[in-house]
C-alpha cells in the first residue's frame, strides 16, 4: 500500500528504512543492553538531512509536517524505538518554539536543532506533576531582564543529551495553572544541571535524567509567548507531538509482526512449519490488522494537523492510545508466536515488548487520553445543540 505518501515522503520513508536496517539493527542490542545514548547514530541521522523534517526550510528544514516525521520515526522505531527516540523526543522539545517561538527565537535555535547541531527536550514533568499538570512546583521569578529559575524536572527524554530545552514553570502562583509559562534553557547555563541517568526497562537506547536548576538565570528573551501561557503552549505542544509517540508505538508493533512472521515461517513442529497452523495464523492475522488500523488513523491525524486543523486534541489523544495499546498487544502475541525463544534477549521480540509498555505511559497516559477523548466528544455534541 502507498497510504497516498507524496514522493518526498516516500523518500524519507525508504532512507530512514536504510538507516535502521543498515546501521542500528547491528547494535541495537549494545544499546539496549548498555543503557547508553547513541551518540553514532544521531551523527547519521544528521548526515541523512532528517533532523529539520517538520522544520521550515528558511530555519535550516525540509519544510514538512508531523506526517513526515511520523513516517521517519515509525520505520526507525521498527528496528528500535529507544534510538529512534533521540529524533522523536527533540521534536517534542522543538514544537514549543515552533508554534510559540519569536523570529528572533527560532533564527537562534532551529537552524541548530533542523541541521543536527543540536538535540532538543520538554520539561513539563515533575515528581509530583505527571498527569496533573498543574501541580509543578518549578518557579521563574523575572529579576531585571533575567528569569531565575528553581526546582527540578523529572523523567525528562533526552535530558542531559539535548543542548536545547522548553521548560514550563511557575511565574504567578497565585493563579494556579493559569500562572504558568514556558522558556527556552540551553545546557551549560549557571545553575542548570542533571540529576542520574534512570534505569528504565525499556527504551534504554534513551536518555532519561533529572533537570535540576537551582538559581538558574536566563535572558528575560528567552520567555515563549507570554507570561501565563505555559500550559496553552504545553498542550499544544503535545497535540502536535501525541502522533509522533504514535508513529514510535506503531513502528514497534510493525517490527514485532516482522519478527513473528518470519519466525512462523522458519520454525517447524510436528514435521511442518508453525504458520500452517490456523491459530497462529489466526494470531497474525488479528496483528497485522491491528497495525494497518494504527497507521491510518496516525497518517489521519497527522495530515489533519498539518492541514491547519484548530481542534486536533481528540484525533490525536486517539491515534496515541489506540498506536500505545495496538503495540502492547502486538509485541505480547509476538513474544507468544515465538514461544521460548520470544523470552530470550537473542530475539528482539522480548525487548520490543518492553519497549511498548512507555508508550501507553508518557506524554499522557492512556487513561488521560480517554478522558481528552471523552471531553472532545461531550464538547462536540453540546456544540451541536
Amino acid at each position: 500500500m502507498d497510504y497516498g505518501l507524496t514522493e518526498t515522503q516516500v523518500m524519507i520513508r525508504d532512507l530512514c528504512r536504510q538507516i535502521a536496517q543498515e546501521k542500528i539493527k547491528p547494535i541495537r542490542e549494545h544499546y539496549d543492553e548498555a543503557n547508553e545514548f547513541p551518540h553514532e547514530i544521531v551523527k547519521v541521522f544528521a548526515e541523512a538531512d532528517i533532523c529539520g523534517l517538520y522544520i521550515e526550510e528558511k530555519f535550516g528544514g525540509m519544510g514538512g509536517g508531523i506526517m513526515d516525521l511520523s513516517i521517519a520515526v515509525e520505520e526507525l522505531s521498527k528496528v528500535c524505538s529507544g534510538i529512534a527516540l533521540a529524533l522523536a523526543a527533540t521534536a517534542l522539545g522543538t514544537f514549543p518554539i515552533i508554534l510559540f517561538g519569536t523570529e528572533e527565537q527560532k533564527k537562534k535555535y532551529l537552524p541548530r536543532i533542523a541541521s543536527g547541531q543540536s538535540l532538543a527536550a520538554f520539561g513539563l514533568t515533575e515528581a509530583n506533576a505527571g498527569s496533573d499538570a498543574g501541580g509543578i512546583r518549578t518557579t521563574a521569578v523575572l529579576d531585571g531582564d533575567h528569569y531565575v529559575l528553581n526546582g527540578t524536572k523529572q523523567w525528562i527524554t533526552n535530558g542531559g543529551e539535548a543542548e536545547i530545552y522548553s521548560i514550563v514553570a511557575i511565574t504567578n502562583k497565585a493563579k494556579g495553572p493559569r500562572g504558568a509559562s514556558a522558556f527556552i534553557v540551553e545546557k551549560g547555563t549557571p545553575g542548570f544541571t542533571f540529576g542520574k541517568k534512570e534505569n528504565k526497562m525499556g527504551i534504554r537506547a534513551s536518555a532519561t535524567r533529572e533537570l535540576v536548576f537551582q538559581d538558574c538565570r536566563i535572558p528575560k528573551a528567552n520567555l515563549l509567548g507570554k507570561e501565563g501561557m505555559g500550559f496553552i503552549v504545553a498542550m499544544k505542544t503535545l497535540d502536535s507531538s501525541r502522533p509522533g509517540v504514535a508513529a514510535q508505538a506503531l513502528g514497534i508493533a510493525a517490527g514485532a509482526l516482522d519478527e513473528a512472521v518470519e519466525y512462523s515461517r522458519q520454525r517447524r513442529q510436528f514435521g511442518k512449519p508453525i504458520c500452517s497452523f490456523q491459530g497462529v495464523q489466526f494470531m497474525l492475522a488479528d496483528m497485522a490488522t491491528q497495525v494497518e488500523a494504527a497507521r491510518t488513523l496516525i497518517y489521519a491525524a497527522a495530515r489533519y494537523i498539518d492541514g491547519g486543523a484548530k481542534d486536533v486534541s481528540k484525533i490525536s489523544a486517539m491515534c496515541k492510545l489506540f498506536a500505545s495499546d495496538t503495540a502492547m498487544k502486538v509485541t505480547t502475541d509476538a513474544v507468544q508466536v515465538l514461544g521460548g525463544y520470544g523470552y530470550m534477549k537473542e530475539y528482539p521480540a522480548e525487548k520490543m515488548m518492553r519497549d511498548a509498555k512507555i508508550t501507553q505511559i508518557y506524554e499522557g497516559t492512556n487513561q488521560i487520553q480517554r478522558e481528552v477523548i471523552g471531553l472532545g466528544l461531550i464538547k462536540e455534541s453540546a456544540a451541536r445543540k
